[in-house]
């Protein structure tokens, strides 16, 4: 799904401080005690209602257009401003049939890195989707190997004694 765009107003707050709110997620707030600090907080805040709301299986909202936002009265809007949020990627179960030593040695390094299994999994399938693997060789290789061990040059047609 398509990165989206969610309007946030930035408040002033007592003493200094500054509050973000999201006219789009009811709830979905955060506080600093620079307007970078709340900003910074409110870009979280999003992501993890996001995920949430991913959670409970509830559609994004269609972001609302700056100019149809109404602060409550009272409130010291300091700006607007808009944050962006990568919408989750729903997971699906698979089943996968592989040796059992192999799925030892990934629980292995998947724990000392701090990873499930699955996320080993996810994040080894994605590096390999990036790979550009060398093009096939169509023409047979100019050496063979033979019962002896040795590698031969193939002899060319036409050219005699040449290797």
């Amino acid at each position: 799904m398509k990165r989206r765009l969610y309007p946030a107003v930035l408040e002033r707050g007592p003493r200094g401080t500054f509050g973000a709110w999201f006219p789009d997620f009811p709830g979905c707030v955060a506080a600093g005690k620079s307007q970078e600090d709340a900003i910074g907080r409110a870009e979280e805040a999003l992501a993890q209602t996001v995920d949430g709301w991913a959670e409970q299986g509830r559609p994004l909202p269609e972001p609302t257009p700056i100019e149809q936002i109404v602060p409550p009265k009272g409130s010291d809007v300091a700006a607007y401003f808009i944050v962006g949020v990568d919408p989750p990627d729903p997971s699906e179960r698979v089943n996968v049939y592989l040796p059992k030593s192999l799925i030892a040695r990934i629980d292995k390094h998947a724990a000392s890195i701090g990873m499930s299994r699955s996320s080993f999994f996810g994040f080894a399938a994605s590096i390999a989707l990036e790979w550009r693997l060398p093009t096939m060789r169509l023409t047979p290789p100019r050496s063979k190997v033979h019962k002896t061990g040795a590698l031969r040059a193939e002899k060319k047609p036409g050219k005699k004694g040449v290797r």
